[in-house]
């Protein structure tokens, strides 16, 4: 099943943008090797022009110290991607194949020397569906994807069906 177009990350917009945003988080990381911006000027320069080309509110992006969580390419494409929409009427189907995508990995590297843009990244997209999930449903909670433990102390993970079947609440 295809999802729809309001469904899906807008990977063209983020290929658009990509190499801005990293030329300014690759910049900004030299700049501060080099001088001292203890008071971050620069810092929210850069912070504000990332954030008009991008039109996000990029407080949650740590673009001073990137390299104790991601890459920095990782980050620049985090940051060049735009925000999920508010979707109506999702299907049953449309979720499922959500939640797999989060649940499941999928092997997006061909066998090409040179991989497209959806292959290098795809692989960091559980970050745009959850915050997908967040905005489309109420009963949405990260832990529905972590390990838990059930009253007896047993670890146990929800299966795809049961994390739909939650989020609908059913």
């Amino acid at each position: 099943m295809e999802l729809r177009e309001e469904i899906l990350p807008q990977m063209n917009i983020a290929q658009k943008h990509y190499a801005q945003v990293l030329k300014s988080i690759r910049d900004y990381s030299q700049y501060i090797n080099e001088y001292d911006d203890k008071h971050g000027i620069i810092y929210g320069k850069v912070k504000e022009y990332l954030s008009e080309l991008t039109q996000k509110d990029l407080s949650q992006y740590n673009l001073s110290e990137w390299w104790e969580e991601e890459e920095m390419e990782v980050l620049a494409f985090r940051i060049a991607l735009p925000d999920p929409l508010i979707v109506k009427h999702v299907s049953q189907e449309e979720l499922t194949q959500v939640i797999t995508r989060i649940k499941t990995f999928e092997d997006l590297l061909g066998q090409e020397e040179v991989l497209t843009f959806e292959q290098e990244f795809g692989l960091y997209l559980d970050e745009y569906y959850h915050k997908w999930l967040k905005l489309n449903f109420e009963r949405y909670d990260y832990a529905l994807f972590l390990r838990n433990r059930d009253k007896h102390g047993n670890y146990f993970e929800y299966s795809i069906q049961e994390i739909v079947r939650k989020l609908i609440g059913e």
